[in-house]
């Protein structure tokens, strides 16, 4: 079984786990039980009826935003030890948004190459709407606003605001300025998805930026033996995220997918772990 299939298996199990109370849904309610103070490795809307888990970037925002500000342990021990055991390989098998990407991805349309200044955007959005408005901006109480999630999240809205607004009508009547704007970002992140690999991880996800600084020190790791490879593209064509895996193979933007693993016809790439021993194994 090659990477793509058990990739895809995994990615359908982590979407189900994320999102198991299916039920929900039909009086728009939310699960409030005690794993929703867990947060999910990937990007998966509190907000969402269906959803187990919350949100890291919600989580980490909320926390930061309160009234006493509190920097969060907990988010960030959460995200720092996911980083540096996986590092972006969640976003690649783990995050249920990113498998939504990939589906309208197969939309038949032509498909398009990423300019490189479009992948500076995600950590603009990090720094800016994740960890300073939150705290910098804040109402009359002194609470911050989860900036990222109330501007531009486009998962949350498709997640949980569209599913909230079905279900409510009071919800639908008091529809404003925001929440047009919100889906305006929804609209262009899914038609950006159709032409563009993930477009919202590589464009916009500030969860993505983090993971990615952790690439190159991540337990799971991509490695290239020289002396095998015989230089002839096809792991850098048949890489979606436009990572050229002879040159860079733990590059920010690698999802550890394993596309240029199964396509390798001397198996010089390898997804890897690291031991104690500063050895490496074969996934």
């Amino acid at each position: 079984m090659n990477f793509q299939i058990k990739r895809k298996l995994l990615q359908m199990i982590a979407f189900g786990c994320s999102n198991a109370h299916l039920l929900n849904f039909k009086g728009g309610r939310l699960y409030t039980g005690k794993w929703k103070q867990f947060c999910n490795p990937g990007l998966n809307c509190y907000s969402c009826p269906a959803a187990g888990f919350a949100c890291p970037i919600g989580a980490l925002q909320a926390v930061n935003g309160s009234r006493q500000f509190s920097f969060s342990f907990y988010v960030t021990g959460l995200l720092l030890a996911f980083g540096v055991l996986l590092g972006r390989a969640v976003c690649g098998w783990l995050c249920p948004f990113g498998l939504i990407q990939e589906l309208i991805h197969k939309i038949p349309s032509p498909k398009r190459k990423l300019k490189k200044g479009f992948l500076y955007v995600k950590y603009v959005v990090l720094v800016v709407f994740v960890l300073i408005l939150p705290v910098a901006v804040t109402d009359y109480m002194g609470m911050g606003k989860p900036a990222f999630c109330q501007y531009i999240c486009p998962a949350g809205t498709l997640e949980g605001g569209l599913s909230l607004l079905l279900a409510h009508e009071s919800l639908r009547k008091a529809v404003g300025t925001l929440f047009s704007l919100k889906m305006a970002i929804l609209v262009l992140t899914l038609c950006g998805c159709v032409f563009f690999y993930r477009f919202f991880c590589r464009t916009l996800c500030p969860l993505g930026a983090i993971y990615g600084l952790f690439n190159k020190i991540s337990f799971i790791h991509l490695e290239v033996d020289s002396h095998k490879c015989v230089g002839c593209g096809k792991c850098k064509a048949v890489c979606g995220m436009e990572v050229d895996p002879v040159q860079t193979p733990n590059a920010a933007e690698c999802i550890r997918c394993g596309a240029c693993v199964d396509v390798c016809p001397t198996g010089a790439v390898c997804l890897t772990c690291r031991t104690k021993s500063s050895h490496t194994r074969p996934i």
